[in-house]
């Protein structure tokens, strides 16, 4: 699988592009704040419906304009998709696929898998929680659509019974609704906690190899899932903390509330570890998604790398670069010297200033 070409127009500081990629290494360059980012994150949204940045619909759409659309064409198994998004300030996105409009994001799995690396990542161990649960859910709906109608169920059930809790201050009759909440949130949480734990399992059996490879065999990395609640469990954690949520006028239990912890060597690096063995176990962790598609999808991914080789040393950039050769990538950056350097192979250059993209590239 691969992407042949984006198309953008209103889309952040774009009026209008047109983009062919080839099926190999994609290199952006430039300075900083030009745009090189924005065409990254146009294929990640394109592919999935929703920014890397976290960002919302009318944030992405061009200052002063009502409406954005993103087209991408991906060529799979001989087939070609065309994957239209239309972004819209006061409306929810629209989508469709060869001309035909969807109406659920997991309508889009399985035509295009993307990894999508920046340098934001290489602080998802350090950083809180939310984070690596945000790690665990983009990858799970890459690789299960089913996965992504429970997290959505979970999450509306969660907000509602925050909801509740809130307005349970003012009108304590309402308190009886709860088990109804309850029930369905159960129904959902036991899902996603199972299929967490299982992707957990999968992910150890590719990430050690990788981490013993980028540390020379010096560190054991090892990724533990930290449920706030065992499926098995999660009920009776649910009614035991009921008058607690009742009092925080919120749910304190439940797959919102997971973690996954990592471990070098028996050592809990999110408290203990250097910054150089947080990053490299970050680097390991991106890598391995690479693989689980490839093993889970039987397909590659396209890879998206943010001006991430700046940030790793000389034998984790040789090590990064070796492990993306077969694979097709865009790479943002702001000059060629790290490629040049290490004799990486470039299939296709494009300059980006201000917004405009420069050799080779047709402008629409």
């Amino acid at each position: 699988m691969y992407i042949e070409s984006v198309q953008l127009k209103n889309f952040r500081n774009y009026q209008s592009l047109e983009l062919k990629l080839d099926q190999g290494t994609n290199i952006f360059y430039g300075d900083n704040a030009q745009g090189k980012t924005n065409i990254l994150e146009s294929v990640y949204l394109c592919g999935t419906t929703k920014s890397h940045r976290g960002s919302k619909d009318k944030e992405i759409i061009r200052f002063g304009e009502e409406d954005a659309h993103i087209r991408m064409k991906v060529v799979k198994d001989g087939l070609s998709y065309k994957i239209d998004m239309h972004l819209r300030k006061n409306k929810a996105k629209g989508a469709a696929i060869n001309g035909l409009p969807i109406h659920k994001a997991r309508e889009l799995f399985g035509i295009v898998n993307l990894v999508f690396f920046s340098p934001e990542d290489l602080n998802i161990i350090k950083n809180g929680p939310g984070e690596r649960r945000r790690f665990m859910d983009l990858e799970l709906c890459q690789l299960d659509q089913i996965y992504l109608t429970d997290l959505a169920g979970y999450n509306h059930i969660v907000n509602q019974r925050n909801r509740l809790l809130k307005d349970l201050y003012s009108n304590p009759k309402l308190k009886d609704t709860l088990d109804i909440w309850d029930i369905q949130m159960l129904q959902y949480g036991r899902k996603i906690i199972e299929k967490r734990m299982r992707f957990v399992e999968e992910l150890n059996s590719i990430i050690c190899e990788i981490h013993r490879n980028l540390t020379g065999g010096e560190e054991n990395l090892e990724v533990l899932y930290e449920p706030s609640a065992q499926a098995g469990m999660f009920e009776e954690i649910l009614k035991r903390n009921r008058e607690k949520d009742m009092r925080l006028k919120m749910t304190s239990s439940g797959p919102h509330r997971d973690d996954l912890c990592f471990r070098v060597n028996g050592i809990d690096i999110r408290k203990y570890g250097s910054q150089g063995q947080q990053r490299t176990a970050a680097l390991s962790l991106k890598l391995s998604e690479i693989y689980l598609v490839k093993e889970k999808i039987k397909d590659t991914p396209v890879l998206l790398l943010d001006d991430v080789l700046s940030e790793l040393d000389s034998n984790r950039q040789t090590y990064l670069l070796d492990s993306i050769h077969d694979i097709q990538t865009l790479i943002t950056c702001t000059g060629l010297d790290d490629f040049i350097s290490h004799q990486f192979h470039i299939n296709k250059v494009f300059r980006v200033i201000k917004g405009e993209v420069f050799n080779p590239v047709h402008k629409s």
